[in-house]
């Protein structure tokens, strides 16, 4: 069912743009063959050298700079009819034939004079023809849109495509001056004031917990939750990024219970703490560009400003990495736990006549008995722990994920908690376990630069 809306919705979206770019005058008498060319599986030879001559076209401003932008709205037009192999072959003929032109790059090095540098010349010569077409995309309306998706495309082809890599890093790079910071809104979404088809796509974009429906989306819209987004003004349906947030008195342990729409709704007034219980990025074409650490922070000034008084500030997230790091060291796992859980482990062991480790013990019924569940909570936050505040990864961050954005953000470790994920994604990715990072105002700075420097992890676990 899921799979079904989050197509539909895409579908939905891509005929949006279509439809805008559908009105722009066309540039191009035979601009059906193009049509025709797009229509087909793929584009033959003799077609890719016809788009290949307009890309030419609209690169070099043949007729002025309205002709150069009804030519990109064409190739656009052409673009979004392609199936996944006609994109492949479009991306590579911009790869190829626009790059930049490396022989006069060599010649302009070879006669570099020091006391006259030609850096004029250089530069114009670094910077590859396919950067003009591609800002011709952005100008058209919805075009910029159109390059996150463009990218999303490209990250996903160059896995097979190493080709296409330059031509992405040239988008990543062109995407990530036009979504600075400064450009971005910080918006609040309501069940009230929010369009449909905006809470329709925060169903479809959650990526951490999914929306069963309308009532799950309500129930976390209600007057003790907060959703915040940002927004590009030139996206301003498409919610980049955004964060939910629980008001509720306490730190909270137990994502079942946070999300139960069936739970009284927490008193606001007397609400001390914000628990932000799900983070999602929402376009694909704009991975490895952050807006989470400023996300946060401006969330965390927003909600003071609403409810100034809240005195903490915490997440309840997973540990996706846990259970994949439990089975693929097996042998250092029994060498972390201590001899008391080892003998509990063996009898536990032997009792269930299942194999001696950690993973048997996982997948065996331990959740439906107390003594169980006591054994298995002392092995999981021993293991917890030390994965969190020890593992690294090959860069000397946290080799968890989530520890890291939220660590690299300023954020502390705070608390482990048994149990509080029980759906069979929260058992497949972390044993059922979720742990608090707090965001301590005052500390946020110093914390980042201590794990962003030194690779210091802050936490009180």
């Amino acid at each position: 069912m899921a799979s079904t809306h989050s197509v539909t919705l895409m579908n939905r979206t891509l005929g949006h743009l279509k439809r805008f770019w559908n009105k722009l005058p066309s540039s191009l008498s035979n601009n059906s063959d193009l049509l025709y060319i797009a229509d087909q599986s793929a584009p033959n030879h003799a077609q890719l050298a016809h788009v290949g001559k307009q890309m030419q076209s609209a690169i070099n401003g043949v007729g002025g700079e309205m002709a150069a932008r009804n030519t990109a709205a064409d190739l656009g037009r052409f673009y979004l009819r392609l199936n996944p192999q006609g994109k492949q072959d479009f991306l590579l003929l911009l790869a190829n034939d626009f790059d930049v032109d490396y022989p006069a790059i060599n010649n302009l090095v070879a006669q570099w004079d020091t006391s006259k540098p030609n850096i004029k010349g250089l530069k114009k010569a670094l910077n590859s023809p396919r950067l003009r077409l591609l800002k011709l995309f952005n100008a058209l309306p919805e075009g910029v849109k159109f390059l996150v998706d463009m990218r999303a495309d490209l990250i996903q082809l160059q896995k097979n495509e190493p080709a296409l890599k330059p031509l992405q890093e040239d988008l990543r790079d062109l995407l990530g001056d036009w979504f600075d910071l400064g450009f971005l809104e910080l918006k609040q979404m309501t069940w009230q004031d929010t369009p449909a088809e905006l809470l329709e796509k925060l169903i479809q974009y959650e990526a951490v917990h999914a929306i069963a429906g309308w009532d799950d989306l309500r129930n976390r819209l209600d007057s003790d939750r907060r959703c915040f987004g940002f927004f590009h003004p030139q996206m301003p349906n498409e919610p980049l990024i955004f964060i939910e947030v629980a008001l509720v008195q306490g730190m909270a342990s137990n994502i079942d219970q946070l999300l139960d729409q069936e739970a009284p709704i927490e008193d606001t007034h007397s609400a001390d703490t914000a628990i932000f219980y799900s983070i999602s990025n929402t376009q694909q074409g704009l991975a490895s560009i952050s807006f989470g650490n400023y996300l946060i922070k401006n969330v965390v000034a927003e909600l003071v400003k609403q409810h100034p008084q809240l005195q903490h500030f915490a997440t309840l997230s997973p540990i996706p990495g846990l259970r994949k790091w439990l089975n693929k060291h097996p042998t250092k796992v029994m060498q972390l736990l201590s001899d008391q859980q080892l003998n509990a482990l063996n009898h536990y062991c032997n009792q269930h006549q299942i194999a001696t480790n950690l993973e048997a013990v996982l997948v065996s019924d331990w959740s439906h008995n107390a003594d169980n569940k006591a054994f298995v909570k002392s092995l999981l936050l021993t293991l917890g722990q030390h994965y969190i505040t020890q593992e690294l990864s090959a860069r000397g961050t946290a080799l968890d994920p989530v520890a890291h954005f939220h660590l690299s953000n300023g954020a502390m470790a705070g608390r482990l908690n048994f149990m509080a994920n029980m759906s069979p994604k929260g058992l497949q990715e972390s044993a059922g376990m979720m742990i608090n990072y707090v965001y301590n105002i005052e500390q946020i700075e110093t914390n980042c630069i201590n794990y962003r420097e030194q690779g210091l992890v802050t936490h009180t676990l």
